[in-house]
């Protein structure tokens, strides 16, 4: 081999970078509105839980309400990334309070007389007098308190028709009648199911037995731990007095006392 020949380089082979594919990163689900939760079917609320890794067993109710509690949740995240920073508040040196001067010392007659001035300004709230009634009466006033609460309102036929009608009941009377003949698209009609129970029917709701009284003489054999008296509309102011300062002698209630200023 001649010496000016330079045997001839081989290039180098270099290895191949093994490119690995890489999967396009997954989209985050979108949350549908809760308008969508509400009207869509099961099919489709099992498909949204199984993007948002929730659970896609239940009921239909159950799935709703496990979709809406994750789109407050994501709404309120939302909300607090959204929220502007909170900017530093400088501090201001506040100047030292001056001290409080001593308040002079009241005396005590000076207490006393505001004190009294207050109790005639304020005078002292007085329970009103309730009746004495045994176990049986109270459970019977509850019952027929919730009876009546249950109770539908009466109006007369075809009360929505006429103003001059009202709302006060009157027993239909025509013989077409439908609800004379109670069809069954028309309300019911007063009966014997809607009243309450006997034993306490006419009773006051405190539980009172009312006494219509006109004068002071019939406050006589009124019982004040079960009667309470009810002043007739008729009587003149002169004679309610009357009548209102005998019961208080005798400790009665006046159911509809006389309202003064």
């Amino acid at each position: 081999m001649p010496e000016d020949e330079k045997p001839a380089v081989r290039p180098v082979k270099r290895a191949k970078k093994v490119v690995e594919d890489v999967a396009p990163a997954a989209e985050p689900a979108k949350l549908p509105t809760p308008h969508e939760v509400r009207e869509a079917r099961k099919a489709q609320l099992v498909e949204w839980s199984m993007a948002l890794g929730l659970e896609s067993e239940g009921k239909v109710d159950e799935l709703r309400a496990r979709l809406l509690e994750r789109i407050e949740e994501a709404a309120e995240t939302k909300e607090e990334k959204e929220a502007p920073a909170e900017e530093p508040v400088e501090r201001v040196e506040e100047a030292p309070a001056k001290p409080k001067r001593a308040k002079k010392a009241e005396k005590p007659a000076e207490k006393a007389k505001e004190a009294k001035g207050k109790e005639e300004a304020e005078p002292a709230h007085e329970a009103r007098q309730k009746p004495i009634l045994d176990p049986r009466t109270r459970i019977l006033l509850r019952l027929r308190a919730e009876t009546s609460a249950r109770r539908p309102p009466f109006r007369r036929q075809e009360w929505f028709r006429y103003k001059k009608f009202g709302d006060e009941w009157r027993k239909p009377q025509g013989g077409q009648s439908k609800l004379r003949r109670h069809f069954g698209y028309r309300w019911n009609l007063p009966s014997a199911g809607y009243r309450g129970p006997r034993e306490v029917r006419g009773l006051h709701p405190s539980g009172f037995q009312e006494v219509l009284v006109h004068s002071p003489r019939q406050l006589e054999g009124i019982d004040p731990a079960k009667q309470a008296v009810r002043i007739a509309g008729g009587v003149g102011t002169r004679k309610r007095e009357l009548i209102e300062k005998a019961c208080e002698e005798r400790k009665i209630r006046v159911l509809n006392r006389m309202v003064t200023e």
